[in-house]
């Protein structure tokens, strides 16, 4: 009946501040990867199915001190980027655009060098524990597909965009579309081609209509982007308010926000994702709560490049859908779990302040924090809902995308001395400390896609 039966203890977030300890629970997958049944020690059915399946190919026993997470979902990583992560992170973004982005993703033309990067970036979150990614690729058509089908070829649930870059005036010659109809025609036959990729991919990869941002793209194609998810019924993504000079080029050019420009073009919709989404108002937060649009809340990136720090808290109130992105390379890391730890600083440092020279209570930004468990519901649970797609949980009829991570590596051991240890506890633990090297396995879509052993 079922393809695969594992014992495990794991921790699956049930709200935004809850998370739940599913301890030596039977999670039984069936033949499309899906949870059918989670079967608690406490069931009437508990030993009998153990017993069928104890003894069999289909049986596996996680090992005390090992424990299951849900699978991360990034939601917004510059695939191409990965060649120059880490380097050129302290200037200002349209200067870090125009001297190392830009010269950088042109390079992806070259197919060759294309997939040297792609396959390397991922297997490199595989590793990292990210089951599933929101990829910007770069204005090449034939890479951009290249990039969906490694993902499809690794076993990971890809979401990809063909990035629509066509204003003349912020973008440079060597590394723009050709024009507004050529961008459009682009799109919907990479749109077409990904989808057909899809048909035979079990975990799913999906095209997605990706225009840059709003200062890099005419109102021409802004239009037809948005006529085209539409048409196709796709994933959006973009960037959106990221920065003083972002925020004001759209301020400057429209007389309104990014978000109703945006809005405005059809491209916030229940399947939209929104980079950064730092200098939001109020009435742009309520405007993509209506849309059901999301906030790729990228942490470590906006410590370089956003010029503020975005309350998170606030907008989650306001019911927002939010899910976490490590930016590559505005952000350096690849790991989630560090992006994770950094939307808790970051929320830490909003609510109480950073400058000294000013008095306590003028200092910070009051209910601005979150907790580990909120961080840990946005790259999980937050992230499946901001995708509109059944990931992200440990619950029946969810994918089976989790990671094994193994608290007892020499190198990497955790320090869980008390045998008595709350797993709660333990669960933090593993939030703060784990390094890849504790990521042992990586499923998605109940199939083994990384494994360290």
């Amino acid at each position: 009946m079922y393809t695969k039966v594992f014992l495990a203890t794991a921790f699956s977030s049930t709200s935004p501040k809850e998370v739940a300890v599913l301890k030596d629970c039977l999670f039984c997958i069936d033949d499309k990867g899906i949870i059918d049944r989670i079967v608690h020690p406490e069931h009437d059915d508990y030993d009998s199915i153990l017993n069928e399946y104890v003894n069999t190919h289909a049986f596996y026993k996680i090992d005390e001190g090992s424990y299951l997470l849900p699978g991360f979902i990034d939601l917004h990583i510059h695939a191409s980027q990965w060649a120059q992560a880490g380097t050129a992170l302290d200037i200002p973004l349209h200067d870090w655009l125009s001297t190392y982005t830009f010269p950088s993703e042109a390079k992806f033309a070259d197919l060759d060098y294309a997939k040297l990067v792609y396959e390397d970036v991922v297997s490199t979150l595989l590793a990292n524990g990210t089951t599933t990614a929101l990829y910007f690729a770069t204005v090449h058509k034939e890479a951009s597909v290249l990039l969906a089908d490694i993902c499809a070829k690794q076993g990971q649930r890809g979401l990809v965009g063909k990035v629509v870059m066509d204003l003349a005036q912020e973008c440079p010659d060597f590394y723009r579309d050709a024009d507004t109809q050529t961008a459009l025609q682009d799109t919907e036959e990479f749109i077409l081609e990904v989808k057909k990729i899809a048909e035979t991919t079990k975990q799913g990869v999906y095209p997605v209509v990706t225009p840059r941002f709003i200062p890099t793209c005419t109102d021409e194609v802004l239009e037809g982007l948005g006529a085209l998810a539409a048409k196709y019924d796709t994933h959006i993504q973009s960037h959106c308010s990221e920065s003083d000079w972002a925020h004001q080029h759209v301020q400057q050019r429209f007389g309104k926000n990014d978000a109703q420009a945006l809005n405005d073009f059809g491209l916030l919709q229940d399947k939209s994702v929104m980079a950064h989404s730092n200098f939001l108002s109020d009435e742009d937060a309520k405007l993509f709560a209506e849309t059901g649009s999301a906030i790729a809340h990228c942490p470590v990136s906006n410590a370089y490049f956003a010029n503020s720090v975005i309350p998170i808290a606030k907008f989650a109130r306001m019911g927002v859908d939010i899910g976490l992105g490590s930016d590559i390379s505005g952000g350096f890391s690849p790991s989630l779990y560090d992006n994770s730890r950094q939307a808790v600083m970051s929320s830490r440092m909003l609510e109480d302040g950073v400058n000294p020279d000013l008095p306590t209570e003028e200092r910070g930004v009051k209910d601005s924090r979150i907790t580990i468990a909120e961080a840990f519901h946005l790259v999980t649970a937050g992230g499946g809902a901001s995708l509109s797609l059944p990931i992200g949980r440990l619950e029946e009829g969810y994918a089976w995308d989790v990671q094994r991570i193994d608290t007892t590596i020499p190198t990497a051991k955790l320090p869980l001395f008390d045998p008595d240890e709350p797993l709660l506890d333990i669960f933090q633990k593993m939030m703060y400390l784990v390094r890849p090297e504790n990521i042992r396995d990586v499923w998605v879509q109940g199939e083994l896609v990384h494994s360290r052993n």
